[in-house]
């Protein structure tokens, strides 16, 4: 066996790209996005997809370049996620709640060739611009403006215009090539809430293996029908942004997270899946009764964030949703430990259910190991639910690094360890459960 290829003959590196293509080939005619009066198909969206590669690669937009994007949850942000990597770049996806200054201090630190604007984040972005020229003296991006695809603003700022790109691109696109799956995919900002924020980088593999774990994991069956409840540039939506395709689902796109567009895209479009913080599970409960909806089928919620306390879960999944529980952060490209439910806890007392339901779980399928440990010995601590150490993780879809900080990283990764700087315990059962926060966690 020792004269066989080492990653063998057909090796083909790992990349989420190849879920769009298949959706394409396999669920041509299906529904792949939903925005106000607009949709799509996955023929549709694949064809969009392969004509923007075609027009950033006409922009310049060579392999490893950052493509940065301010933009809500429409669907321009969803076909970036995969037309940025198709033309070998890397896509920036920017918190849309942060101040000018932050959005300059990333488009500088990414050196982001191109910036992508929707035109709600307009007056922004120009603040951000003159900053990033200004203050910092770096060069201008080149602008593109997100128009809203449903009815259209006619605000122009700079020269080039999203539908625009669209139309000009080939359909013909050949995919740039994946040589390493290694290769960056994404570039993801924490928050800075306590520090600047620090670039994360994602890899192809990385985000196709938690792409993988997060859909199975859940037990997502195919043709979900996702409500884009979960910002997309949180971690690229979990991955999501990827995973609908791979199951050949419905993308629900929202530009505003209220009760009402929850309530009326659930039942109009029968949303199946979605993912929120938990403030997302109180504008449900606190919607006003004109802004209500009968649920007939079970939404399943992944929630990430703090724990659900235990009366707002008693309370929602009453309304008709099937609340999960999630943990992650940013350097794990979301979820990375979610609390599986086990058969015999549907037996048990609410109360005790919710307290159960709460806990932050076990470790999603493609990490390699997860654990709690101290970090200067690096044991790990007895499994009683009681000694506490440092939640650490390790796999391939932990983060490559943090982007030209080698002092962050050193302070992060110990012996192949992911140390997330979050303290917890592990109960007799394995499951984890944080008590206690020291660095930025997803919200």
């Amino acid at each position: 066996m020792d004269n066989l290829p080492k990653c063998g003959a057909n090796y083909v590196p790992l990349t989420p790209l190849t879920f769009l293509t298949r959706a394409s080939n396999s669920y041509a005619n299906r529904t792949s996005t939903i925005y106000a009066n607009v949709r799509f198909n996955w023929r549709e969206t694949h064809e969009r997809c392969c004509r923007l590669a075609s027009s950033l690669r006409s922009l310049n937009i060579v392999k490893n370049d950052v493509v940065s994007v301010l933009a809500p949850n429409v669907p321009a942000m969803l076909e970036m996620h995969f037309a940025v990597p198709m033309a070998g770049a890397v896509l920036n996806a920017i918190n849309t709640r942060l101040d000018a200054k932050n959005v300059a201090l990333i488009l500088k630190h990414s050196e982001a060739k191109i910036f992508f604007i929707d035109y709600e984040y307009i007056d922004k972005a120009k603040k951000a611009i003159e900053i990033l020229l200004s203050d910092f003296q770096m060069p201008m991006p080149l602008v593109v403006v997100i128009d809203d695809i449903d009815s259209p603003t006619g605000i122009r700022f700079g020269e080039l215009d999203y539908e625009q790109l669209v139309f000009q691109g080939s359909p013909e696109h050949v995919v740039e090539n994946i040589d390493d799956e290694w290769d960056p995919i994404t570039l993801s900002y924490t928050s800075g809430t306590t520090s600047e924020p620090k670039g994360v980088v994602y890899s192809h593999r990385g985000a196709f293996l938690s792409t993988l774990s997060l859909i199975l994991g859940w037990e997502m069956g195919t043709e979900p029908v996702y409500l884009w409840s979960l910002p997309m540039f949180h971690c690229n939506g979990w991955t999501f942004t990827w995973g609908i395709a791979a199951r050949g689902g419905t993308n629900v796109c929202m530009r505003n997270t209220t009760a009402q567009e929850i309530y009326s895209n659930i039942v109009l479009h029968k949303v199946t899946h979605m993912c929120a913080a938990p403030i997302v599970l109180s504008i449900i409960l606190e919607a006003k009764p004109h802004e209500q909806r009968q649920i007939m089928t079970p939404v399943q919620v992944l929630v990430g964030g703090a724990p659900p306390p235990a009366p707002l879960l008693e309370r929602i999944e009453r309304v008709g949703f099937h609340v999960v529980h999630a943990y992650g952060l940013t350097e794990a490209t979301g979820p990375a430990l979610v609390c599986e439910w086990q058969a015999k806890w549907s037996k048990l007392l609410w109360e005790e259910q919710a307290r159960l339901k709460a806990r932050q779980g076990l470790g999603i399928l493609t990490l390699a190991d997860v654990d709690v440990k101290e970090f200067k010995n690096m044991e790990s601590v007895p499994r009683d639910g009681k000694t506490t150490g440092e939640i650490c993780l390790r796999g391939s879809s932990i983060m490559k690094g943090y982007l030209k900080n080698e002092k962050a990283n050193s302070e992060v990764f110990k012996n192949g360890w992911f140390f997330t700087g979050d303290m917890g315990v592990i109960h007799p059962d394995g499951y984890l459960e944080i008590k206690d926060r020291c660095k930025d966690l997803y919200i």
